[in-house]
């Protein structure tokens, strides 16, 4: 409208903890990437159905297909979920996925509340009426894994290290494979939802190779903080997908076998601003006040070994000098051991686990020389750093009312504890084990 002024965008500060030489790799690449011109994804452009698995889904619709992670006549196929929104409109297609570590929860959570009513109802943020291009969510690919509260599959192997697979190799392989040629290989971009390993958790961070356009995009898109300049290792799907030049984050947050509902946020409000960077679905994308884009992140160590009492969790803001954690042990009272910040930085991952030895990892410190102020002035009551999409309500719930009523009885087994204590017994008759893992989630 004439003489209407618009608003102007709020400028969103970007803090480099790099070093120069990679800045300037990271530069070259941006400056050489070109928007590349699709027509098809124009709005008067063709679109019909779509194609999965050999099932057929029309525009506008949404339909959950079975994927088997193995082509096999005999045994377990262990076929998984995968939901795929096909929009009303043209648009790119994009992979958001989680589970390819069976016991990371952060994934298979946020896809599962994007998959309920509250966001794929008519009127709701993922009403395929409404979109454009193609969503494909799959909430657990590491079925096997998940079903045995496992990181790897069933021969003992990383899927994360064995893309791009080959479907004659290993057990693992032949699952890449097949996952790599459905959900993947076609992809115009793809969103990998993680959480840390065993004994440890993530602050919610986006992990990508900055000097890979198209990467560097879609981690800017997710609207967070902290981004992670970050290589990938080999054979995870990260390499294989930039190889191929789709654009592909890693997302982290939370723990191993912990459902952490504030990383779960993080993650649905990172998936909806892809989203509607993309102009798949409406609404403006939410934006960060600014971003640190950063590397050369290392692990602290326990010197000693004995009980790890962690004075701050994963997410804190740190002073050189300041006190992470103490190791005593029982066996020889009275002696401490302090592990402190080698420098002013950001622990974007901490231990869970008590029980430590000599060498084992205490946190995941990234050093921030210049721009520790941005952190400390969004920072909670507890020192932590406040990742944008945090805050509030979880957005999948919904207030509902709730009628009090009294229910006359005795406690199942005389007490109210008594079945849970049978339960512990039992576990513990059968002798559970768990086993230490110091891999990072992705790395």
């Amino acid at each position: 409208m004439a003489g209407k002024k618009r608003k102007a965008k709020a400028k969103i500060r970007v803090a480099h903890e790099l070093p120069r030489r990679r800045r300037n790799a990271i530069q070259e690449a941006m400056a050489a990437h070109k928007p590349e011109d699709r027509p098809e994804w124009d709005r008067s452009a063709k679109w019909s159905n779509t194609r999965f698995y050999r099932k057929i889904i029309k525009p506008g619709t949404m339909r959950t297909v079975h994927l088997p992670l193995l082509e096999t006549d005999l045994g377990d196929s262990w076929p998984i979920p995968v939901t795929i929104l096909h929009g009303k409109r043209p648009g790119p297609t994009i992979t958001i996925l989680g589970g390819v570590h069976g016991d990371e929860l952060t994934g298979p959570s946020t896809c599962t509340h994007l998959l309920s009513n509250a966001f794929t109802d008519e009127g709701k943020p993922l009403d395929p009426t409404k979109l454009a291009g193609t969503i494909r969510i799959v909430p657990i690919v590491n079925l096997p894994g998940y079903r045995s509260k496992s990181r790897y599959f069933p021969d003992g192997r990383d899927l994360n290290r064995h893309f791009p697979g080959d479907p004659k190799g290993s057990t693992t392989k032949r699952v890449a494979a097949q996952t790599w040629k459905y959900l993947f290989s076609d992809a115009d971009a793809i969103v990998d939802l993680h959480s840390a390993g065993k004994g440890r958790s993530n602050m919610p961070q986006i992990r990508a190779n900055l000097a890979h356009a198209g990467s560097n995009i879609l981690a800017k898109a997710f609207g967070i903080e902290i981004i992670l300049d970050s290589k990938p290792p080999s054979g995870s799907l990260r390499k294989t997908a930039i190889a191929q030049d789709i654009p592909v984050v890693t997302y982290e947050g939370g723990g191993a076998n912990v459902l952490d509902h504030e990383s779960v946020k993080v993650a649905m409000h990172g998936v909806l601003n892809v989203l509607r960077s993309f102009r798949m679905i409406d609404g403006n994308p939410l934006r960060p006040r600014f971003r640190i884009l950063a590397s050369g992140s290392h692990w602290l160590r326990a010197g000693e070994g004995g009980l790890l009492d962690m004075f701050v969790s994963a997410g804190s803001v740190m002073r050189e000098g300041e006190v992470i954690a103490t190791i005593s042990d029982p066996g020889t009272p009275g002696i401490t051991v302090d592990v402190v910040a080698p420098e002013d930085g950001l622990l974007i991952g901490a231990a869970t686990d008590p029980f430590t030895a000599a060498g084992m990892p205490v946190g995941h410190f990234l050093p921030i020389s210049k721009h520790l102020k941005l952190l400390s002035d969004q920072i909670d009551t507890n020192g932590r750093f406040l990742v944008g999409g945090s805050q509030g309500e979880a957005v999948w719930r919904e207030e509902q009312d709730v009628d009090e009523v009294a229910v006359d009885g005795d406690w199942s087994g005389g007490s109210v504890d008594s079945e849970w204590t049978i339960t512990k017994e039992i576990n513990a008759a059968q002798g559970d084990t768990f086993t230490d893992n110091e891999e990072e989630a992705e790395a």
